[in-house]
């Protein structure tokens, strides 16, 4: 199982610190995908939106690949409007140097009157993603997929408990049938799938599967 898990952030990080009068806060979150990232971002500027700055970073796996680790890794870094190479690369390179996925950065600045310097504006991007992580804290995470079941009443009762008895992370949506949104470890969702099949008779209508 080893080789299939990732480092990605436990949880929302921030830090905030002063340069020679610029102040920086870093943030960082996890991110599912480039929508989760991308929203992530749009957060951040319009809650920082008088910042000189908002420098994202994010590198995320796209959907639908096959294989332990989903599909191809996507990384992204923006100067926005600092001097080229000065911020989203050395932010970006924080995320790949601490080997972690799944992850969007955003290190905001207000200007202070000093100007840093292409070396002193790329420490400073660094360590506003580098602090951000280290609060929102590293965990190895296993890749996961998610697929839908939908059942008649009479075998919700059954299927719920398949879910729970698995640890399956679900949510039930209750119309004219049942409809659970399943997420699971992608090593574990064949197997479950199987049970769900075997114990409704082939009544589930198992969608989206990997």
């Amino acid at each position: 199982m080893g080789e299939d898990t990732f480092r990605t952030v436990g949880g929302r990080g921030r830090a905030a610190f002063e340069v020679r009068g610029s102040e920086f806060v870093g943030h960082a979150a996890p991110a599912a995908d480039r929508e989760d990232a991308e929203a992530f971002v749009a957060e951040i500027r319009a809650e920082y939106d008088d910042a000189t700055h908002n420098v994202p970073a994010y590198r995320v796996r796209e959907s639908g690949g096959t294989g332990s680790g989903g599909g191809m890794l996507r990384e992204y870094g923006d100067d926005d409007g600092e001097p080229s190479g000065s911020a989203g690369k050395p932010a970006l390179n924080v995320l790949q140097q601490e080997g972690v996925e799944n992850v969007v950065a955003v290190v905001t600045r207000y200007y202070g009157g000093t100007n840093l310097g292409v070396g002193g504006l790329a420490r400073s991007y660094s360590r506003g993603v580098k602090e951000a992580i280290e609060d929102a804290g590293v965990v190895e995470e296993r890749p996961h997929e998610r697929f839908s079941v939908a059942v008649e009443y009479d075998d919700s009762g059954t299927v719920r408990g398949i879910l729970e008895s698995a640890s399956a992370e679900f949510e039930a949506a209750y119309e004219e049938n049942v409809a659970f949104e399943v997420r699971v470890p992608v090593e574990d969702a064949e197997g479950l799938r199987d049970r769900i099949r075997s114990a409704t008779s082939g009544r589930a209508d198992i969608d989206g599967e990997a």
